[in-house]
């Protein structure tokens, strides 16, 4: 019998599944992040993914493979990957997308859905019954996102310095920042990063911290995880108008939303008319995995199969 393969590869992780093509899952791997618009670019990203690939034994080609990834934003980046995962000949053809297309297909089955995605960083992407599909470039405040957890985490050290320096409100933001980095001040966490001797991209470290604090009753905190949830809602409410739709499944997820939390209850009260909320109960990786038995013709039986494994407690081998 065939297989599938299914991909999602994101900033600090990424999890490849094997599966029967009735739905049998033979191989969970999970391997470091695999983001194509860090320094490597597609090839090194494609890199990742191989080295994960070629841990797992099966028959190959296999009849189809999805790869939903971190970094496809646009097409010119879509095209890069796809090039460079068609050169390793996994499959005689392969969906490649970005990977909040895996947490859409993971989390609903309704012709009309969205997912939001928060994690490091926030998307946004949509689909209709009739086969429309939305989707955002995603890529940052350089076309008007703001979100995610490393958003998050810079605009709590903006404060924080700000708080420091009493040109701002007081705010347990600035104690969080100095001990979280281990530094004698927030002002030397903001020169640690701007001199580069800290990663920018650490701060998103602190951002479940900061949705602590504002849910203990930090002023400035919440007045930050308002903001994020009215992001989240405002994704939401964009994707509803450009597909036409008045009521949809909306997929929340990501290291950010993960069905529990202040922050999540807040996206939930500030979603707009029509927009159902929901939680997938099996990971990203499980929707690529999904998406490639469709491609394959592959019975419904079979994806039911492979989520009741998910749902079962299925784990990945890390060999991050």
């Amino acid at each position: 019998m065939g297989v599938i393969v299914g991909v999602d590869g994101g900033n600090t992780k990424t999890d490849v599944v094997v599966a029967s093509l009735d739905g049998e899952p033979l191989a969970y791997v999970r391997g470091p992040g695999s983001n194509s618009h860090g320094p490597s670019g597609s090839a090194g990203c494609v890199a990742v993914i191989a080295a994960l690939v070629d841990r797992i034994s099966f028959q190959r080609p296999a009849a189809h493979a999805a790869f939903f990834l971190c970094g496809a934003d646009s097409p010119q980046d879509v095209a890069e990957l796809a090039a460079e995962i068609e050169a390793r000949a996994w499959a005689p053809a392969a969906t490649v997308d970005n990977d909040t297309f895996a947490l859409l297909r993971a989390g609903s089955d309704a012709g009309d859905a969205i997912a939001v995605v928060c994690g490091a960083g926030i998307n946004c992407v949509g689909r209709a019954r009739d086969g429309r599909i939305a989707r955002y470039p995603g890529l940052g405040w350089e076309t008007g996102d703001w979100g995610g957890g490393e958003q998050l985490g810079r605009e709590a050290l903006f404060l924080a310095v700000r708080g420091e320096d009493a040109r701002g409100r007081s705010t347990a933001l600035t104690e969080l920042v100095r001990t979280h980095f281990d530094l004698p001040s927030a002002l030397a966490v903001g020169e640690a990063v701007h001199y580069r001797r800290l990663r920018a991209t650490r701060l998103g470290e602190i951002a479940p911290r900061v949705v602590e604090l504002a849910a203990a009753g930090d002023a400035v905190a919440r007045e930050l995880v308002d903001r994020l949830a009215a992001e989240v809602a405002l994704l939401v409410e964009r994707a509803l108008r450009d597909l036409d739709l008045g009521a949809a499944d909306v997929v929340l997820g990501g290291g950010m939303l993960d069905g529990s939390g202040l922050l999540y209850e807040l996206v939930v009260a500030a979603l707009p008319a029509g927009a159902r909320p929901v939680v997938a109960d099996v990971p990203p990786v499980a929707g690529a995995a999904l998406a490639a038995l469709d491609a394959a013709d592959a019975e419904r039986a079979a994806g039911e199969r492979l989520r009741a494994a998910f749902r079962r407690g299925l784990v990945p081998e890390d060999v991050r």
